[in-house]
């Protein structure tokens, strides 16, 4: 850079300093010395002289371990090296030392991966662990299915099927009775000779359950009769009979017969129809205080005892022997208790009340239908 002043007097453009490592070279614009004629410079450049560099060798630690869980200082032959295919170059991306690639476990026969091992076995344990809960659901699944289809089976096929059989029941009832009022001898007391098992001789009315509760009443209590609907124990009195006209009918399931009975209170009527008389029972106990216990008999009119308490069918409910002679025309109905098992019986008693009407004259029923 070129001043004027006094400072720079006596200084010519030979005391310019050049650029270190760089040659200077005149411009054609500058101008020329005090001797008017362009002097050229030399200056002496710096020589360039690369530096070299050794490739730095590697020495492994005998302490660390290599991933596979096996000292890293085993020696060389195990080891894949990038650096030999790569030309070293002095000063470039590669001459300061060779890259060596990870070590690679060809190398090593005979030599099982310890840790790979551990984490198979694990991970092998770990499979059947998951594999046995699978299966576990899978079975959980297949048997809770099973069980909702025996439920849905239970609660809503056998209903179908047993009001089907129960309007058939009705049907073949009705034609017989058309035919053949009589069905055979009359019993003392207004009753019915006996009756093949299985087949329908009467019909039972609640007028607590509402209007349309109507159900064929079949011989016999066995799996097979309670199918079609209630079913008459075959040893108990027939309807209107002295003793104790005895029906078993299914709670839940069935056609459901008794599904409520629990509902029924004292006073409550229960008819039943033959081919020529309505019979009308009425559930023991007080109508005015609903106590079942209060009636003088010392009959309750409902109860619930074991299946083994076979005395609430005899001829007197409740007596301590079957032999006793009934005075009075009973009426029992036994279910299971509570809805949805069998552990334990429902008992509702009842007596008649009155006199049998016949069907000629009361075609459309007796009073106590009308009840609510």
């Amino acid at each position: 850079m070129r001043t004027d002043g006094p400072q720079d007097a006596g200084r010519g453009w030979d005391d310019v300093q050049p650029i270190q490592g760089r040659p200077r070279v005149p411009s054609l614009f500058e101008p020329p010395n005090r001797t008017g004629a362009y002097e050229s410079q030399t200056y002496e450049s710096q020589s360039y002289e690369p530096q070299s560099y050794e490739p730095q060798s590697y020495e492994p630690d005998s302490n660390q371990m290599d991933p596979d869980g096996a000292p890293a200082g085993d020696g060389d032959a195990d080891r894949d090296w990038v650096g030999d295919a790569i030309p070293s170059r002095p000063g470039g991306r590669h001459g300061a030392h060779d890259r060596k690639a990870p070590r690679g476990r060809a190398g090593k026969p005979g030599r099982a991966p310890q840790g790979r091992a551990a984490s198979s076995g694990q991970r092998g344990d770990r499979d059947l662990v998951r594999t046995g809960i699978r299966g576990l659901g899978q079975t959980l699944i297949t048997f809770g299915l099973i069980v909702l289809l025996f439920v849905v089976y239970e609660l809503f096929v056998t209903d179908l099927i047993t009001n089907e059989r129960q309007e058939e029941l009705t049907e073949e009832l009705l034609q017989n009775w058309e035919d053949d009022p009589t069905l055979g001898p009359d019993l003392p007391g207004g009753g019915l000779s006996t009756v093949p098992l299985g087949d329908g001789f009467a019909r039972i009315r609640i007028p607590a359950f509402g209007g349309d509760y109507v159900k064929v009443v079949v011989e016999g209590t066995d799996p097979d009769e309670l199918l079609q609907g209630p079913g008459h124990y075959v040893d108990s009195a027939m309807p209107g009979e002295l003793g104790n006209f005895a029906l078993a009918g299914h709670r839940v399931g069935k056609g459901s017969p008794f599904l409520d009975l629990d509902r029924l209170m004292p006073g409550n009527a229960i008819v039943i129809e033959t081919a020529e008389t309505w019979f009308t029972y009425r559930v023991m106990g007080d109508p005015a205080s609903g106590d079942f216990g209060a009636d003088p008999s010392g009959i309750p009119g409902q109860q619930i005892v074991s299946p083994e308490d076979v005395q609430v069918v005899f001829p007197i409910p409740g007596a301590d022997n079957a032999d006793v002679d009934p005075t009075a025309a009973y009426l029992t109905l036994t279910t299971c208790h509570p809805k949805f098992s069998a552990a334990q019986r429902l008992i509702v008693h009842a007596v008649l009340d009155g006199p049998g009407l016949p069907r000629a004259e009361y075609p459309n029923g007796p009073p106590a239908l009308t009840e609510n």
